[in-house]
């Protein structure tokens, strides 16, 4: 790394892998969130995942030990502890617990806000959550540098305004977490068909050609990919990290 300030640690918080019935056969399904430790000592928060009392029958519920809160409190951190907040995006799965960072900036993409604020129907049940009064946010538009090696990477078929983020280690080399993106490994290629609720399926060649072309550009070391239950089980999680 060149920069004096830079990612030191990547940590994937893994809250749930299970087995979810589709139509095609059972499908392995992760949730999860990621923790990023610059090397100033910022904390910097992606999502935070799945409330544990939010109903999933038969789906992946979660309990008190594996929500983003218990993973934090591992690693000898509290909410107050996370100075950044990155909000892929306002699906419920991934602002479970927005409302206990009001301490953080949270930083989201333009059209996920305005489209989440302006009443967009699929925001609704997770408004409690995002919406916090305490809450404050930070607006981007589009790709942005949020800081030295962490970037935004606006990729919005799956919902507008939706963001995934490359991660540049001193070590491991850039790491691109596509979470809804790109759910699935199998599904990394300009021919990924849509995955329920993608909202803009007409764009989803640019956004798989957009990511690949970063993964290529960079030398990206590894992409996370937000859902893929095989995939997780093969990769570092917390307590143990990247770097």
């Amino acid at each position: 790394m060149t920069t004096e300030i830079h990612p030191r640690r990547l940590y994937l918080l893994q809250l749930k892998i299970a087995s979810v019935p589709t139509p095609a056969g059972p499908l392995e399904m992760a949730l999860g969130c990621y923790l990023i430790r610059m090397s100033d000592g910022r904390h910097v928060l992606i999502d935070s995942g799945l409330s544990a009392d939010y109903p999933t029958p038969g789906l992946i519920p979660l309990t008190e030990e594996s929500t983003v809160i218990a993973h934090l409190d591992r690693l000898g951190l509290r909410p107050e502890d996370i100075d950044l907040l990155i909000c892929s995006h306002f699906d419920i799965d991934h602002v479970g617990y927005h409302g206990a960072f009001s301490g953080a900036a949270c930083i989201v993409q333009r059209a996920q806000y305005e489209a989440a604020k302006g009443g967009h129907p699929r925001f609704a049940e997770g408004r409690a959550h995002w919406d916090h009064p305490a809450l404050r946010y930070r607006l981007v538009d589009g790709d942005t540098e949020l800081l030295p090696g962490l970037s935004l990477i606006e990729t919005g078929a799956h919902v507008p305004g939706h963001q995934s983020i490359l991660v540049r280690l001193p070590q491991t080399g850039p790491v691109l977490l596509a979470i809804d993106a790109v759910p699935m490994q199998s599904m990394f290629s300009l021919e990924r068909a849509p995955w329920p609720g993608d909202e803009a399926p007409d764009r989803l060649r640019a956004d798989m050609q957009k990511l690949l072309d970063l993964v290529a550009r960079e030398g990206a070391a590894l992409v996370v990919f937000g859902h893929d239950g095989a995939q997780w089980r093969t990769l570092k999680t917390a307590p143990d990290w990247y770097e």
